[in-house]
């Protein structure tokens, strides 16, 4: 059997845009009136995915006004709030076309730029981010920001991680590398790198937020952080060995220091405090290494029970996507 009869069928040539809502209902109808002139003058056809995640605003209500009056729209309501990356699976898997672009729902991505994304996405790049020039936060989003890259960069064993936003284009055909997988942690930027290595970045504007605030607060950002450092890395357990380490090299070193003041003095160090110390250092890194474990056991767990990554409640599909005859959506 021949290798090319192993691979699917090319999807067709266009764009499909999934786009993740979460209190987004005044600023999804900007979103699409400005994205669609541009996909009209640079993709032979087609689509926007909006997937709203259970936001407790209008949201659903807008994209579902927005997919009865745009027939490449198709608008997807889940059924509770998963988070953004469980969002972007569920839109993901329902693209049409050979190439997935992911944006956000405020703008803060301006259409305009889009071109540039597809430019960068030759023969020989299967992903591209685009980068801000400015990242317009304050100093504690920003800090927590700069720890998720690099989180996602040891994760992804990917240099260009650095560079990476929720502003994407990628190949469609990415998707089969992760067609299985279910699990209620979810990093898309992961996920990629389960089929590919070939990616790069290109420096786009950033807009501010100028319709509502930002959904991504600086806890869960760190949040994030951990779910990708224990969900799809080993750092967090190399970090435990090396602790384990280092304070084993350093109970040694005291022990000698212990026998050196014995041996060469005649006395012994202070008792009581300098014990206490002792206990407190070798306990907390016990702890901290237990509590590394058992993050890990947690995941381990939420695998076994076969949690799905997301779950639709309802759907309202577009007219173009309705006369293709692919209607349907998978609710796992």
């Amino acid at each position: 059997m021949r290798a090319s009869d192993l691979a699917p069928p090319p999807l067709p040539r266009g764009l499909s845009v999934v786009i993740p809502c979460y209190r987004s209902e005044g600023s999804i109808g900007l979103v699409v009136e400005a994205l669609k002139p541009v996909l009209a003058a640079h993709a032979p056809a087609f689509e926007l995915i909006l997937i709203d995640d259970a936001s407790p605003d209008g949201t659903g209500r807008a994209i579902a006004a927005l997919a009865a009056q745009h027939p490449e729209v198709t608008a997807i309501s889940l059924s509770r709030n998963y988070g953004q990356h469980a969002a972007l699976l569920c839109g993901i898997r329902l693209a049409r076309f050979d190439v997935v672009v992911t944006m956000d729902d405020d703008l803060q991505h301006p259409p305009a730029e889009l071109p540039k994304l597809l430019a960068a996405l030759t023969d020989d790049v299967d992903v591209v981010y685009g980068s801000p020039a400015a990242e317009p936060h304050g100093l504690f989003r920003g800090v927590a920001s700069r720890v998720t890259k690099w989180v996602l960069q040891g994760a992804m064993g990917a240099a260009t991680a650095g560079k990476a936003s929720a502003w994407r284009a990628f190949r469609t055909r990415l998707r089969d590398a992760f067609t299985e997988f279910r699990g209620a942690f979810v990093s898309i930027d992961v996920l990629l790198t389960w089929g590919t290595q070939r990616f790069t970045h290109v420096t786009v504007r950033h807009d501010a937020r100028t319709i509502g605030t930002s959904n991504y607060t600086f806890r869960k950002l760190v949040t994030h952080a951990v779910n990708m450092m224990t969900g799809f890395s080993t750092i967090p357990l190399q970090l435990a060995s090396w602790i384990g380490f280092l304070l084993t090299g350093f109970g040694v070193l005291i022990f000698a220091y212990v026998v050196v003041v014995a041996v060469v003095e005649g006395g012994s160090p202070p008792g009581f405090p300098f014990l206490a110390c002792l206990i407190a250092v070798f306990s907390g890194a016990q702890l901290l290494c237990l509590g590394i474990i058992g993050e890990y056991l947690g995941r381990a767990h939420f695998r076994l029970l076969d949690r799905p990554s997301y779950q639709v409640r309802s759907a309202v599909v577009g007219a173009a996507r309705a006369g293709s005859g692919d209607a349907s959506v998978d609710a796992s």
